[in-house]
């Protein structure tokens, strides 16, 4: 099933060290969503998505409150992120 943008993504899935909420492994697009404990952990989460893009995935993350209130709006990010141009490779 090809979920947004004809891209599929699987949820729960570990990357290295750590399990992701959503990720697109064609697009190498991890998906984060944060809820309020996350507030007190900023360095753990800077950390985390540190390693996940060195890893090679690009990183978005949504509060959850963010997602339940806004829904449209979080698709529109995440569908912009899948559709935008690959980077040349280094």
């Amino acid at each position: 099933m090809r979920q947004l943008a004809g891209n599929r993504f699987r949820k729960q899935h570990p990357v290295g060290a750590f399990v992701v909420d959503f990720i697109c492994m064609e697009r190498r697009l991890a998906i984060e969503i944060d809820g309020g404990q996350h507030a007190e952990s900023t360095a753990y989460d800077a950390q985390r998505t540190k390693s996940l893009e060195a890893e090679g995935y690009r990183v978005l993350r949504f509060w959850d409150n963010e997602v339940l209130q806004n829904i449209e709006g979080v698709k529109e990010e995440i569908w912009r992120a899948l559709t935008e141009e690959e980077p040349p490779p280094p």
